[in-house]
């Protein structure tokens, strides 16, 4: 048993993963004396320089376009603190969730999904890109810091929870579901699984469908509040969106002349505690009817446990589409992001024609390899870039850079 559960153990569920029961890691290590698995790996994501390089990586805007917008790593943090907020109400392990919370934007391309598009439409011919995919490839075989292996050696219920946070990814048969069942699962995922079984097929656990979730709710929140302060939104519209306008009204009601500042922030907090509280309800309501009694039971749920209820999925789903209609899709922002993706078909381009043009450590072993092989280093290299240093090695490389603000 791991010495470290009685130190500052929390009380858990049935349902919820028990660090005692841990599937282990790919390369055995000796547990802690103070840390269980989960606050382990946890920590280690924490000292990852995958996970330092967020702090420079786009969120919706570019990082020059002012310090108070959220980057990737603000945003993980604030996911991190609602994942653990909706772990502990529903008795589950916090520390597993928070892991998850930290390591699931990781794999991000610099310059958001503009990025990850262009390496996507870039690799096509040679397995694609999938950000999730990269970022259990970050974990598992990118970040070098250790003497024994590659990655981080993260445990099996973290691994499993980053690679299936949204719900499965293939059925039984190995066929991809949902957001894979046209493209198919992966290449990252699909090769790590050679070397270790993360039943991709069923649900993930209670602690990573916290997650998911606390994902949903921080940048719908947020994003709000970004979209405000890049004049790309502004108050009088937030009225008759759903959730934020019945948030907006509750604030002006009862502070009449609060100034537009503290207004966004009263609105974005009441918000994010809708959001929590229904799904925290929503859960109770789904663990009483299915009664789950281990993790196991969970993952054989054959549904979300951890969701919004009916009513506050179509808000949100409202809320989303006014996101993706007049911030998402601003034609600045718009315009921005094509120039993002621009720069970073070129730098592909550029590190596939001359693999010297990159550091010496990625040059390594590439002397007669196969095209599929210098691809995936190239896109490794490239998606772990800042935007900052993408946009500095594209100066460096050619004679103009597009314009990204």
């Amino acid at each position: 048993m791991n010495p470290a559960i009685g130190f500052g153990a929390q009380p858990r569920a049935s349902y919820a993963v028990q660090p005692s029961e841990s599937r282990g890691r790919l390369y055995p290590e000796a547990s802690s004396p103070t840390r269980t698995d989960y606050q382990r790996d946890r920590d280690r994501i924490i000292h990852s320089s995958a996970f330092r390089r967020l702090k420079y990586k786009t969120q919706v805007f570019l990082y020059h376009e002012g310090d108070l917008f959220r980057t990737r790593l603000t945003h993980t943090i604030e996911v991190a603190q609602i994942a653990r907020s909706i772990a502990r109400a529903l008795s589950a392990d916090e520390d597993l969730a928070e892991a998850l919370a930290l390591s699931h934007d990781v794999g991000h391309t610099p310059f958001g999904h503009a990025g990850e598009r262009a390496l996507d439409s870039l690799m096509k011919p040679y397995g694609g890109f999938d950000h999730n995919a990269q970022s259990l490839r970050v974990v598992t075989s990118l970040e070098l810091r250790y003497a024994e292996f590659d990655g981080l050696n993260l445990s099996w219920e973290t691994l499993e929870g980053l690679v299936k946070h949204n719900g499965p990814v293939t059925d039984r048969e190995g066929n991809g579901v949902g957001r894979y069942q046209e493209s198919g699962v992966p290449w990252g995922i699909r090769t790590y699984a050679e070397q270790q079984d993360l039943m991709l097929w069923s649900y993930a656990s209670i602690e990573a469908q916290a997650a998911a979730i606390a994902d949903d709710i921080a940048y719908n929140s947020h994003d709000i509040d970004d979209g405000l302060r890049a004049g790309l939104i502004h108050l009088d519209q937030l009225r008759e969106v759903p959730l934020v306008g019945e948030a907006y009204r509750e604030v002006s009601e009862k502070y009449p002349k609060l100034d537009e500042t503290r207004t966004v922030h009263e609105i974005v907090r009441r918000l994010i505690t809708r959001m929590v509280e229904d799904v925290i309800k929503t859960s109770m309501d789904n663990l009483a009817r299915i009664k789950p009694q281990s993790t196991a039971d969970v993952r054989a749920a054959g549904e979300t446990i951890v969701r919004f209820s009916d009513a506050m999925a179509k808000a949100e789903a409202g809320l989303k589409a006014f996101l993706f209609g007049n911030v998402y899709r601003e034609k600045h922002v718009m315009r921005v992001m094509h120039n993002a993706e621009q720069v970073l078909k070129d730098l592909f381009e550029a590190y596939f024609e001359k693999p010297e043009s990159m550091p010496l450590e990625w040059q390594s072993d590439l002397d007669g390899c196969a095209e599929t092989v210098l691809a995936r280093r190239v896109a490794d290299y490239v998606a772990g870039m800042t935007d900052r240093f993408a946009i500095l090695e594209h100066r460096r490389l050619f004679d103009v850079t597009p314009d990204l603000r």
